[in-house]
């Protein structure tokens, strides 16, 4: 058989040939992917809006948003008592903590072992059962990995029964049970989500948005689609001196210190000082903090910290003044709002009304100039805008968001993105203007993907600046409001007549008109989707008591269900899970997370539904990862024809 090539397809091959050397390597890669199209697809986990709550979403990671107790039932449900399974699924979530436990109730585990050796490899067996040698092998550690591929292959022939028994007798006898235990709890885990969708807002409210991000780094196949709250943090390692006091004002409005300061190594040392100074007799009652979780390692006192957050507001506020003052194209001068205060009267002039101010000290604005930094304000900006450049656990964590994320992906036939398409009143596509030119639907997020890199790699002014734009504008998808009013909230009273009007916030008409089928499909086919087969799957608004999900017929998924512990009171769950595996689509809805007890096991009970079945069972080659490796096997199909015509040389076998 002759090749037809021309030179740039036979440069490609020469390449291919580095990693597939001759003829019989090229084959065998052939013959593996043709067979792994015909397995059943992976399972896909979609979750939203994690809000720094590390606990609860661990748990949902580790346990497959309970799915991998459902295998447990399956399996043993007849065989071992509810206590038993339980144990079990807590040994695969938890492994270390178990063990330890154990080893001190116990005393000598070894007939323990041995009996949890043997359920946890049927356990792997069930969950492996989808996916290929070669596929399994790249999640299994070196360490024990001969041991773990002989478990995998047990059979209940007899011979065998006693071999494998053997290879488990030998691993307790040798004294390396404990970590053949924790490997495979790690790979059940591992190897039940196949992919790890995370559709925005990582950040804020909760105590642990780097334990998170330590833990998504280990996940072998993890996609982000940014949400708000990680563009302000983005943003804040940019340089953007807005955003650093914006992430820091929501830090210490919900007593995040041990994240700040033990987890990314942020310095408050100067701020505590300066605003136990400056607000010394201030109650600062608006800034006290939401107290939903103890600091472990910097605890800080309600009243310092409500003065810190005071001390950081007050600068964030100036900040954002002169960013709005020199971006004139953003359209914020609404919220300039420090310039609008009479200080000797204490009241705010907005739409010729008079709004009496419910705090009345600001010791640090100057009338003359409200958006000017005092001496002492300006010094801090530096120290800490210092602490976040320098800091390099987040320079590592938000490395990974930028290298796994973006504004949206299409997958599977599902469009991720966080916030919204931003909408006219009509209905019609939004149009924002980025350097000079504008942007609608697909192009606008294309486009702000690109500013988001240029700000991060490049450190471009503008695009630095307009990543606050992001955080809180009008047209931004990520935000999806006409405005935020967070001045408002601290300085005006909530029982005013006004207070309704003064803090709201209105959704874009997307909020309204993602009910609609047109809708959707313009928006399905504006990327580039079939809107007969696709469905969008959104994050940002917690949806509330009595709301449903699912909208527009079940072609759009909102799933911020509150797994943040902040939402839960408006959500009254806490949090869902879309799972897409190869029977179709499941919806599984959480309640709030419970520790670990002396007497009780960690938990999210979990409800679910399946919102979508298919009529078939779903393969690999139906799959974008299907249609991936059929461009991979043409490639190698056109290798092998030319080690075959000679057209190029084979190598040695290495």
């Amino acid at each position: 058989m002759e090749t037809d090539l021309n030179a740039l397809d036979l440069t490609y091959l020469h390449l291919l040939s580095e990693q597939y050397p001759n003829a019989a390597a090229t084959a065998s890669a052939i013959v593996q992917m043709r067979a792994t199209l015909h397995l059943p697809k992976g399972t896909e986990y979609y979750f939203s809006d994690l809000h720094g709550e590390h606990e609860a979403f661990i748990h949902l990671l580790r346990s497959a948003s309970g799915t991998i107790r459902d295998k447990i039932e399956g399996l043993f449900g007849n065989l071992l008592t509810e206590a038993q399974r339980d144990e079990l699924a807590s040994l695969i979530y938890y492994p270390e903590q178990i063990l330890r436990s154990k080893k001190l109730e116990t005393g000598d585990c070894s007939e323990w072992y041995r009996i949890v050796l043997n359920r946890l490899t049927a356990v792997l067996q069930e969950v492996a059962h989808k996916s290929s040698s070669s596929h399994l092998v790249s999640f299994i550690g070196s360490k024990y990995r001969s041991i773990i591929l002989e478990l995998l292959g047990a059979s209940d022939t007899h011979a065998k029964s006693i071999y494998y028994q053997e290879v488990i007798s030998a691993a307790v006898d040798t004294g390396i049970a404990e970590g053949l235990i924790t490997s495979l709890c790690y790979l059940i885990s591992q190897i039940a989500v196949d992919n790890l969708h995370i559709i925005g807002d990582i950040f804020d409210r909760g105590p642990g948005a780097n334990r998170i991000l330590d833990e998504l780094m280990h996940h072998h196949n993890v996609d982000l689609q940014w949400g708000n709250h990680d563009i302000d943090w983005i943003g804040a390692l940019c340089g953007n001196l807005a955003c650093i006091f914006s992430v820091l004002r929501i830090a210490l409005s919900y007593n995040n210190f041990d994240m700040l300061e033990d987890g990314y190594g942020i310095n408050l040392r100067p701020l505590s000082m300066f605003a136990d100074e400056v607000y010394s007799g201030d109650p600062c009652t608006a800034f006290l903090p939401h107290i939903l979780d103890q600091n472990k390692y910097d605890p800080v006192d309600s009243p310092l910290a409500a003065k810190m957050h005071k001390a950081v507001a007050i600068i964030m506020f100036k900040l954002e003044g002169q960013l709005i003052r020199r971006n004139p194209s953003f359209g914020m001068e609404h919220r300039l709002l420090l310039d609008r205060i009479d200080f000797e009267k204490h009241v705010l002039r907005i739409d010729g009304k008079e709004i009496p101010l419910c705090d009345k000290n600001f010791p640090t604005v100057d009338p003359a100039d409200p958006y000017a930094l005092t001496e002492a304000e300006q010094a801090l900006v530096e120290g800490i805008s210092a602490s976040f450049r320098h800091s390099s656990a987040l320079r590592r964590h938000l490395d990974f968001i930028m290298s796994r994320g973006s504004m949206y992906k299409a997958v599977n036939g599902n469009l991720l993105y966080h916030g919204c398409i931003p909408m006219e009143e009509d209905g019609s596509f939004a149009a924002l203007a980025i350097d000079g030119k504008e942007y609608r639907g697909r192009e606008l997020l294309d486009q702000i993907d690109l500013v988001v890199r240029r700000a991060y790699y490049q450190h471009d002014e503008k695009s630095v600046d307009f990543m606050w734009y992001l955080w809180c504008g009008a047209k931004s998808p990520l935000y999806g409001k006409d405005r935020m009013t967070t001045f408002e909230r601290y300085f005006t009273a909530a029982d005013l007549p006004q207070a309704p009007k003064l803090r709201e916030e209105r959704k874009n008409p997307y909020y309204t008109y993602y009910e609609e089928e047109e809708t959707v499909a313009a928006i399905l086919r504006d990327f580039g989707l079939d809107p007969a087969s696709s469905h969008i799957v959104n994050g940002h608004v917690p949806v509330r008591k009595g709301e449903s999900p699912i909208k527009c017929g079940g072609k759009l998924f909102v799933i911020d269900g509150g797994i943040s512990k902040a939402y839960q009171s408006t959500t009254g769950i806490a949090g869902y899970t879309l799972i897409y595996d190869s029977h179709g689509l499941t919806l599984a809805q959480h309640r709030p997370f419970q520790r670990a007890t002396a007497n009780s096991v960690a938990q999210t009970f979990t409800k679910t539904r399946v919102v979508e079945t298919e009529s078939h069972r779903i393969l690999i080659e139906e799959t974008d990862l299907g249609k991936e490796y059929m461009r991979r096997i043409a490639a190698l199909e056109a290798l092998l024809a030319c080690y075959r015509d000679g057209s190029i040389r084979e190598k040695s076998a290495r």
